[in-house]
């Protein structure tokens, strides 16, 4: 059996995904009082985030801030600059999850401009209390230090459930993100503690609108959507991404995320009156539900292919069904994380079963 199943081979061109896109700098006014702008990011399948700034009578909140580090800043406070306001006039960060690439800019707008973090209640490490950024001897290394970079590496160096060691990120990564010229240290990366929280369905009033909260994990245990009934208008964070599936990964804190996901998918579909989805990366859609159903029946089509491939080849490991289930340029953790919650559900349904032997997972189908 080819362990590239889809039509297209390696070396084959793709079209860029909208959400690779790198950052643009243009500001645009999506609706009244709401304005788009893209921060720059490089993480897998991620060009840019984006970041909506709502404008009330007090000054601006700010969904979703960006990477720590000064690229990402810089560009912040050029887009801010576009609008004409500066950081003076932020009163508010929202964090719809805990991703670095959503709650990077956090920190650094808390510590210079006393501005407020609305998060949903849950929010936290997606790696809960096994957090090695939450461990104080993680968190103040100095990532202008060379040596401290190679300790934080070796830290996050950790096993995976499924028995292999995480790669961590490179040496240029930890610098570009924290900013390490001007001697940032790793806190940076540590999930920042809200001051404001609020529950799934709770209204709460940001940039002179009433919004719906909504709590819709899976892509995270704490992820929060937004959405206003009155304009039809869905912040959705990385719940709903216009042509990217959202990563499910099997390292977070949650015993079935994918099940976890799929509810939340089909609660979103009962938002069909929703006229602009407003996501994290990639551009402005209208068709909610119908994406919505797209991303389901792609986790169902993988369910499928994971079920066929163990009974091609029997007995198998997580990175075994990995290297059937995506093409060889996407290997790595997140490609084995992914699969791993893809074979955990299947095994939570009864149909696979595990073993482990020296550390190893691995799991066959009857």
């Amino acid at each position: 059996m080819n362990k590239n199943t889809s039509e297209e081979t390696d070396s084959s061109p793709r079209p860029m995904r909208q959400e690779q896109e790198p950052a643009s700098e243009e500001v645009t006014e999506i609706a009244r009082g709401i304005y788009r702008f893209q921060l720059p990011i490089s993480m897998p399948g991620l060009g840019h985030v984006n970041c909506y700034a709502l404008e009330d009578e007090k000054g601006l909140s700010l969904v979703d801030p960006g990477l720590p580090g000064h690229e990402s800043w810089n560009a912040l406070e050029a887009r801010l600059k576009d609008l004409g306001t500066n950081f003076n006039h932020v009163h508010t960060a929202i964090v719809t999850h805990s991703h670095v690439d959503h709650y990077g800019g956090v920190h650094r707008l808390r510590d210079d401009y006393e501005v407020e973090v609305l998060t949903h209640s849950s929010f936290s490490s997606v790696f809960g209390t096994d957090d090695i950024m939450e461990d104080p001897d993680a968190a103040s290394l100095d990532l202008a230090d060379d040596d401290d970079i190679e300790k934080l590496r070796e830290m996050l160096s950790r096993p995976t459930p499924w028995g292999t060691k995480r790669e961590p990120p490179s040496v240029e990564e930890l610098r570009k993100w924290s900013g390490s010229n001007t001697g940032a240290d790793s806190k940076s990366f540590q999930v920042p503690k809200p001051s404001l929280t609020v529950e799934d369905s709770e209204e709460v009033t940001i940039g002179g609108r009433i919004w719906l909260a909504l709590h819709l994990p899976g892509h995270t245990h704490d992820h929060l959507c937004l959405f206003d009934p009155v304009d039809g208008i869905f912040l959705s964070g990385d719940h709903v991404l216009p042509t990217i599936t959202p990563h499910i990964g099997g390292m977070g804190n949650m015993e079935d995320p994918l099940a976890v996901f799929f509810n939340s998918l089909e609660r979103t579909k009962e938002f069909s009156q929703v006229s602009l989805v407003l996501p994290a990366h990639g551009h402005p859609f209208n068709n909610l539900v119908e994406r919505t159903d797209d991303i389901i029946q792609h986790h169902v089509d993988r369910l499928q292919l994971i079920r066929e491939t163990g009974d091609s080849i029997g007995e198998a490991s997580v990175n075994e069904y990995m290297k059937y289930l995506f093409k060889e340029r996407s290997w790595g953790d997140m490609a084995a994380s992914e699969t791993y919650a893809h074979l955990e559900h299947l095994r939570i349904l009864g149909e696979a079963t595990p073993k482990e032997e020296k550390g190893i997972k691995t799991y066959k189908f009857a």
